[in-house]
Formats: structure tokens, sequence, C-alpha cells
């Protein structure tokens, strides 16, 4: 966990003002608002995202963390894939989802930045248990051996 809890983290905050965008964009256009079944998907993929970094930052363990890291920066592929599509029928142009489609670049490379820091440091923790046991066993034998 973040030392200051997942509202600290800066690309929490950048993927829930990416889903607040994205639930502007599906209101302030017609087109798309008529496709309930692709906004519905494109409201479920963004508001994913920010829910999934929460729910990994709040994991006891850096593997399950980072796994919920991951299943964010999947739904964040799937929306860029459904703004992609809006674009290609006519629902959206894209003049209209550029902006968006930036910030799900940076986004995603914030995502990619906390998944290797994270496995860095939880495999840090690893070593250090490791490490600390087989100490702890060599000074039990020697403690034990006097």
């Amino acid at each position: 966990m973040s030392k200051g809890g997942f509202k600290e983290l800066r690309v929490w905050e950048r993927a829930k003002g990416l889903a607040v965008s994205i639930y502007k964009l599906l209101s302030d256009h017609g087109p798309i608002r008529r496709d309930f079944s692709l906004a519905d998907q494109m409201r479920r993929s963004a508001v994913s995202i920010p829910s999934n970094i929460a729910e990994g930052d709040e994991r006891d363990t850096d593997k399950d963390a980072v796994r919920h890291f991951f299943i964010a920066k999947s739904s964040l592929a799937e929306l860029i894939t459904q703004l992609e599509i809006a674009k290609d029928v006519g629902l959206v142009s894209g003049v209209d989802i550029e902006p968006i489609a930036q910030e799900c670049v940076e986004v995603g490379k914030m995502l990619g930045a906390l998944i290797k820091a994270r496995r860095r440091f939880g495999l840090k923790m690893a070593v250090i248990g490791v490490v600390s046991g087989v100490v702890g066993a060599c000074l039990w034998t020697w403690l034990h051996n006097l």
C-alpha cells in the first residue's frame, strides 16, 4: 500500500479524471448516446481503471497489487479500443477524442511505472525475507553450538 493511500497516487487521480472525461464525452455527444451498448461499455472500462488502481493499492501484497494494476492497464486498452471504434463508425470525431486518447497514453505510462516499481519493491522484500531467514538460521545454529 502506498504511504498515503490510493488517493495520494497521481496515477489514480489521472485515471479518475479520465473516467470523468468519458462520462462528459458520452453526455455531450448525441450520436454516441444513442449507442447505449458501446457507451455503457466505455463507462465501465473507464471506471474500472481507477477502481482497480485503488483496489490494488489496498491489497496486502505487492503481487496482488500488481495483478490489479495489470487489470487497470487492460481496462485502459479496452477503453482506447472503444474510443477508436466510436470514431471509426462516426459516433465521435477524432478532435473530440484526441485529448482523451492522449490522456490514456499518459495514464498507461504511469501504470507501467507503478507496476515496475511495485514489482521491484516486492522482489526486494522477498530477498530481504530470504536473507533474514538465512541469517536467522545461521545465528540460531551458532547460538545452539556454543
